[in-house]
């Protein structure tokens, strides 16, 4: 009927019978769409997604500040925040709370970052809630600046031009902050040249090991890899022989004959011991002799007897 807005296009006529038109959409719909978009914008394609990932990480990397992650570089707590400024351990500022009461750690906190000049802010007692992401803060918090690692051929490299035998502590898999803090220190005081961390699945030089280290990984190159079995491969092909802390070491302690060679010592972490890729990479599984009723020491604590050990045979040779 003619006007009649629902037609859908010329009534033909065929062998099977009548059939209604298209009214042109299918000419319209093979017309061409212009070029073809590159991959990055394509939506769904591989390109366009790694090209949005790449974006997104770029965004971040601009807008992302220090506040962002605040309780990464604050040291907490009245004790801890005393002590670490005593072992002067890098800092930036001191925080206080507003209608904090001041006890004599506060009154030493207080003064002792007056002493190295450091900012003193006083903030709100919400405000510390905020950058401290809720823990236990007692008021006052120590921001330390971001720890600043040293390449492991830098490490190599200072080691071999110490004048003594090079020595450099590889930890594999050491998760807890005190360890590789207390680790750093007997590696200063028992002269090791270096420490290896891998970047996953590791500790970090965070403010807990700077207080456990007493401000010692400020004086210690500290390199941090994303392949421990790698880097012992490096030091191995500059001359250290690698020898693993091990319960089930095919060598005792006592009879270490390479002390007094270039070393580097390997650490397993806290529970499992030694992986099996840094095990099966070391020159020497090594075990420390123990009275029968002690199955195992902490990782710091066999870190600083097999040190002292080392030293004490070099000091004689």
């Amino acid at each position: 009927m003619a006007g009649n807005s629902q037609r859908q296009g010329a009534i033909r006529k065929s062998k099977k019978g009548a059939s209604t038109g298209t009214g042109g959409h299918i000419q319209r719909g093979i017309k061409g769409k212009g070029p073809t978009p590159p991959a990055e914008a394509r939506k769904g394609h591989p390109a366009a997604r790694r090209a949005a990932a790449a974006d997104k990480r770029s965004t971040s990397s601009r807008t992302k500040s220090p506040r962002d992650n605040p309780a990464a570089e604050l040291l907490v707590g009245r004790n801890p925040v005393a002590e670490a400024l005593r072992a002067k351990i890098p800092a930036t500022a001191l925080y206080l709370a507003q209608g904090i009461e001041a006890d004599e750690r506060i009154t030493e906190a207080i003064r002792l970052a007056s002493n190295r000049n450091l900012a003193l802010l006083e903030i709100s007692r919400a405000e510390m809630d905020r950058r401290t992401n809720n823990i236990v803060h007692q008021g006052i918090a120590l921001q330390v600046p971001p720890f600043a690692y040293t390449e492991l051929r830098d490490v190599i490299a200072t080691a071999r031009d110490s004048g003594t035998a090079p020595l450099l502590v590889a930890l594999d898999g050491v998760t807890d902050p005190r360890n590789l803090g207390a680790i750093i220190r007997s590696a200063v005081a028992f002269g090791a040249h270096g420490v290896i961390i891998t970047e996953r699945r590791s500790a970090g030089i965070t403010p807990t090991a700077w207080r456990t280290s007493a401000g010692t990984a400020a004086r210690l190159p500290v390199a941090q890899v994303t392949n421990l079995v790698r880097s012992l491969k490096e030091c191995r092909d500059a001359g250290m022989f690698v020898v693993g802390l091990d319960a089930d070491g095919t060598t005792q302690l006592d009879d270490l004959e390479m002390a007094t060679e270039p070393l580097v010592l390997v650490v397993g972490s806290e529970g499992r011991g030694l992986s099996r890729l840094a095990g099966e990479n070391c020159d020497v599984t090594l075990s420390i002799p123990m009275a029968p009723a002690a199955e195992s020491l902490n990782a710091s604590v066999a870190v600083a007897v097999t040190l002292s050990d080392i030293a004490r045979r070099r000091r004689h040779a």
